[in-house]
């Protein structure tokens, strides 16, 4: 069976890279491309690397262009997915890959977003664990998906198997991530521009402002063994769940590298800290967790639905080290969005994507 797909805000990077992707899915037929201020001109025009894709030609985003497939990406900036999911109720499957519906807590959208808030999706990370469980359990036959935050995902993977194991404590997590600016989307900004960046590395949403942190929150609460439930700002399983995180914007046009610690569990070896994080990933195809003593790098992953891992422990701080290393516009976004689609529609999940980087 093929299925027909339309892609909206087709002409940004998580679009692109979407289209990418299903541009070589031997199930999917792209149909319909959309944009707002670009629509109109050629799909070429705004992702030149698409050559399979050259004929089709950017419409308006409409409810009307987007109803009537099989499959909907949304890849719009924050805030402005829920005036389209709601009205494409006949829609089979719908993939936001913006923020509209992936936190449970409207107190925590509030506080990080604002605006009208809509109902939770099933979260679109297969590999994360929730309560005992793989979140793919989730995915199989959904029919609508929140695909994650590339930043919120992969601290999520890098620290839910200590989480999980009782082998780190929570409430003392501290991150710092070197990301590249096509995290942040395409729209023209004075800090985005390659005289500001080049040469630069700039923190920026310091102190605990960047939206992700709920996400994150969310992510971790669910997979501590007592957790009732998914859920962020609110609730003791959210409470004992702290972030300290950082983002520093580096000159690299893709790319996350997350450095994510966290306290050691009183009483708890060295052997059952590294067993954690091989039993949770020991199986997965795209969360590769490396031999000790080997880190990724951000090169390594390029194009790839990979999240590379590596894990220290230094007993002299008393910490877990984890850092791991992600494709933000593949794995990060478009990759997990695709990857959740495929079991959503019951197809093999690594279909159309690969674990291969690009190098050099």
């Amino acid at each position: 069976m093929t299925y027909s797909v339309a892609v909206s805000g087709a002409s940004g990077y998580a679009g692109g890279e979407i289209l990418r992707l299903l541009a070589a899915h031997p199930d999917i037929e792209i149909r319909t491309v959309t944009a707002h201020s670009n629509a109109g001109q050629p799909l070429s025009l705004h992702q030149p690397h698409l050559r399979s894709l050259a004929h089709l030609t950017l419409q308006d985003t409409t409810p009307e262009a987007l109803a009537g497939h099989d499959v909907v990406f949304l890849a719009l900036p924050h805030g402005q997915s829920g005036q389209y999911t709601d009205a494409l109720g006949d829609v089979p499957l719908v993939i936001d890959a913006g923020a509209d519906h992936r936190l449970t807590s409207k107190d925590a959208w509030d506080a990080f977003y604002g605006g009208h808030f809509h109902e939770p999706w099933a979260y679109g990370v297969p590999e994360l664990l929730v309560q005992g469980r793989k979140q793919r359990e989730s995915l199989v036959g959904a029919t609508r998906i929140a695909a994650p935050g590339c930043n919120a995902s992969t601290v999520s993977l890098s620290l839910a198997p200590g989480v999980a194991a009782g082998v780190i404590d929570p409430g003392d997590i501290v991150t710092v991530l070197a990301v590249g600016p096509s995290g942040a989307g395409k729209s023209l900004k004075t800090s985005f521009l390659a005289s500001e960046i080049l040469g630069s590395a700039n923190p920026y949403a310091v102190g605990g402002t960047h939206r992700h942190i709920p996400e994150i929150q969310q992510a971790l609460a669910g997979a501590g063994p007592d957790a009732p439930a998914l859920r962020a700002g609110t609730g003791p399983a959210a409470q004992e769940i702290r972030v300290s995180f950082t983002p520093v914007l580096v000159p690299m046009a893709r790319g996350i590298l997350a450095t994510s610690t966290a306290p050691i569990t009183p009483g708890t070896t060295d052997a059952q800290i590294r067993d954690a994080w091989e039993q949770a990933y020991g199986d997965e195809t795209f969360v590769q967790l490396l031999p000790a003593g080997q880190f990724p790098r951000t090169a390594d992953v390029v194009g790839a639905n990979t999240a590379l891992m590596g894990l220290a422990i230094d007993r002299a701080a008393n910490r877990v080290v984890v850092v791991t290393a992600v494709d933000n516009l593949a794995k990060g976004t478009a990759g997990a969005a695709v990857q959740s689609m495929n079991l959503a529609l019951g197809l093999p999940e690594d279909r159309a994507l690969t674990v291969n980087g690009v190098a050099p």
